[in-house]
């Protein structure tokens, strides 16, 4: 069952599922954040990584080098043409065991060929979201700090798995800042 508002609320109240929490739409001279009808609309923070491929290095998710990245810490990010960043959000969250959470990006920003992509948060998971803006445009592209990136639907399971995310010591558990790919030796 997809959450609403009222129960999103209810949820973050009792277990701090996201904090900080806004609890209306924040619309005024930005991109929208906080609960929406059916969902939250996260912000994504000031730290940015910033691909670049000044070595002319291959991207390799067994072997990525932090070489590969510009870090910048902004009120905007600028995105190079055909390229992408990678961005945490504000919020913190603490998904309880039934719950599965999926990540859209928002129309604002799709509307101007920069795509979000968000793996899905699972059951258990807790952390800062690292949030992937791929600007697909053949212009830079701006991307706003502290502002609205895009939308969380919360579900709530029907049974709850067996073995959750932080049963199975999920490699990207507590994040807190922007995380790169990792593999477990």
């Amino acid at each position: 069952m997809l959450l609403c508002d009222r129960l999103i609320k209810e949820l973050s109240r009792k277990s701090d599922m996201i904090s900080p929490f806004v609890d209306n739409l924040f619309q005024n001279s930005v991109i929208s954040y906080g609960i929406s009808s059916y969902g939250y609309d996260a912000r994504v923070a000031d730290e940015f990584k910033i691909f670049t491929n000044v070595n002319n290095a291959v991207v390799d998710p067994k072997n990525f080098s932090e070489g590969s990245f510009v870090d910048k810490k902004t009120d905007c990010c600028i995105i190079p043409p055909n390229s992408f960043a990678l961005a945490r959000t504000v919020e913190y969250f603490k998904i309880p065991k039934d719950i599965f959470v999926l990540c859209v990006g928002k129309s604002t920003y799709a509307r101007c060929g920069i795509i979000v992509n968000v793996t899905p948060l699972e059951p258990e998971w807790e952390g800062h979201v690292t949030l992937e803006f791929s600007n697909t445009t053949q212009l830079p592209a701006k991307i706003y700090s502290n502002e609205g990136a895009c939308q969380f639907l919360f579900f709530r399971i029907g049974e709850v798995c067996e073995t959750s995310y932080r049963d199975r010591k999920g490699k990207y558990m507590w994040q807190t800042g922007v995380t790169l790919p990792k593999i477990r030796a």
